[in-house]
């Protein structure tokens, strides 16, 4: 993974912080010495020793699952409904018995194309 130009430190600099804490540093002083919080580094050094060099990687943020996410069946039934009657997500919703909170989800994964209308007689 590579590393933001606004990262701490990178894996090699997070593993000579653990090394001085593992000898018997406080972690405190080693991470005002480093310029980071106690926190941060009481964290890597958990990882460390738990998972060894590679728990000291950048981990990802986003999350492994959404429990919440709108379920794949109901926004094809919803995106339907939208290309047939060209209504919006939330109304749409409303007409196929979804919770109006699946309107958001839905509208994101199929977004509503532009009416067209019929150009003037000339």
């Amino acid at each position: 993974m590579t590393e933001h130009r606004n990262a701490s430190l990178t894996p090699e600099g997070r593993l000579r912080l653990c090394l001085r804490v593992a000898v018997g540093r406080p972690i405190a002083h080693v991470a005002a010495e480093a310029g980071i919080s106690r926190r941060c580094l009481a964290k890597w050094y958990a990882r460390w020793r738990e998972h060894g060099d590679d728990g000291i990687l950048d981990q990802p943020s986003r999350p492994a699952a959404s429990p919440t996410r709108t379920r794949r069946d109901i926004a094809d039934l919803v995106e339907a409904l939208r290309r047939r009657t060209k209504v919006r997500a939330r109304p749409a919703c409303c007409r196929t018995g979804a919770a109006a909170r699946h309107h958001r989800g839905a509208g994101r994964r199929a977004p509503h194309p532009r009416p067209t209308w019929p150009e003037p007689a000339a």
